[in-house]
């Protein structure tokens, strides 16, 4: 943030050039000799002295500009922010089990597209406290409800794959280490946002998972994240490396359904990048809370670099006004 303590200050400023006009304008006749013919002077070459013989009074006209903008005090100021009230604690709870590696969405696959749409969706929600929950065959804290957002996006940056040895999509356990980490907290809207591509294949049931998130008033709002139209599935070929083939998703829309209508929240279906959008944007609209957001500025000190600047060029338009420059008579 940065200001000017004293703005009315840099009205000054165009007292230098002012001052410069106003001497071309009104400046008294230089004395004069008679000389019979001038001619022959004009032939000669113009010296540095001559070219620049106006530079001590620009030197004055812009040290006087550069003094008002230091007594104009230009100051630059870090803010910080006091929030009150109740915000939203939101768990986004990301599936990394292999089948995220689909090309559903051209060049990107399901992980990357769900991460760069995650980012936005934290960008936009500067005042509720977010986590992140990574889940595969088993599921774990990637990082704790904060609202430092700079940190969670970095730590979103770092998701990737499961381990082969750990690949499997376990949603209940997913739900409920998101359910044990937003639990406790006292704001009245906890919300766990799950994205995931496939059925449930490790762990406790997902049902069981919801009914935990139901007894802590905490609402799911299940996302999967797969083109309906089938995706390019890369198969490790022990001939021919790795290679693609065309699959069809195997999602369980049944129970996505029945996790949000036993919590309290609603299942989408993001089929393609702009569909994964618009959920977290309707999310978005649907849980915002009011907060009250107080401000404050530190101000540090600027002028001090103005001012000796300024001070410098008239220091030096006057010295040389008076040696290099000075006119006889």
């Amino acid at each position: 943030m940065f200001r000017f303590a004293q703005p009315w200050f840099l009205l000054l400023a165009l007292l230098g050039p002012a001052l410069a006009f106003l001497y071309y304008r009104l400046r008294p006749a230089r004395p004069k000799l008679k000389f019979s013919d001038l001619s022959p002077l004009k032939q000669l070459p113009a010296t540095t002295r001559s070219r620049f013989s106006e530079a001590p009074l620009w030197l004055l006209a812009a040290g006087i500009a550069c003094l008002a903008f230091g007594l104009a005090r230009p100051q630059h100021g870090d803010a910080q922010e006091e929030i009150s009230g109740e915000g939203v604690d939101i768990i986004v709870a990301l599936d990394t089990s292999w089948s995220m590696r689909s090309m559903d969405f051209g060049s990107k696959n399901r992980l990357e597209m769900a991460k760069q749409v995650t980012k936005d969706f934290i960008v936009k929600r500067p005042y509720d406290r977010i986590g992140l929950v990574v889940f595969s065959a088993i599921a774990f804290t990637h990082c704790p409800l904060t609202t430092d957002h700079q940190i969670l996006l970095n730590f979103v940056d770092r998701v990737t794959f499961c381990r082969r040895e750990h690949d499997g999509t376990a949603i209940g356990n997913a739900i409920a280490v998101a359910t044990e980490r937003i639990k406790d907290s006292k704001v009245k809207s906890k919300i766990i946002i799950l994205v995931t591509d496939g059925e449930n294949n490790r762990g406790i049931d997902p049902i069981q998972g919801a009914e935990i998130a139901k007894a802590f008033k905490v609402r799911i709002y299940p996302i999967a994240i797969y083109n309906p139209n089938g995706f390019m599935q890369p198969v490790d070929d022990p001939i021919f490396g790795t290679r693609y083939v065309v699959a069809r998703p195997q999602i369980d829309e049944n129970m996505m359904e029945q996790i949000a209508q036993t919590t309290g929240g609603k299942y989408f279906r993001a089929s393609d990048p702009k569909a994964l959008q618009n959920v977290f944007a309707e999310i978005d609209k649907m849980e915002k809370s009011k907060v009250e957001v107080k401000r404050y500025y530190r101000y540090s000190e600027k002028f001090t670099p103005w001012v000796v600047f300024a001070l410098g060029m008239i220091v030096l338009g006057l010295a040389l006004q008076e040696t290099y420059f000075r006119r006889i008579p």
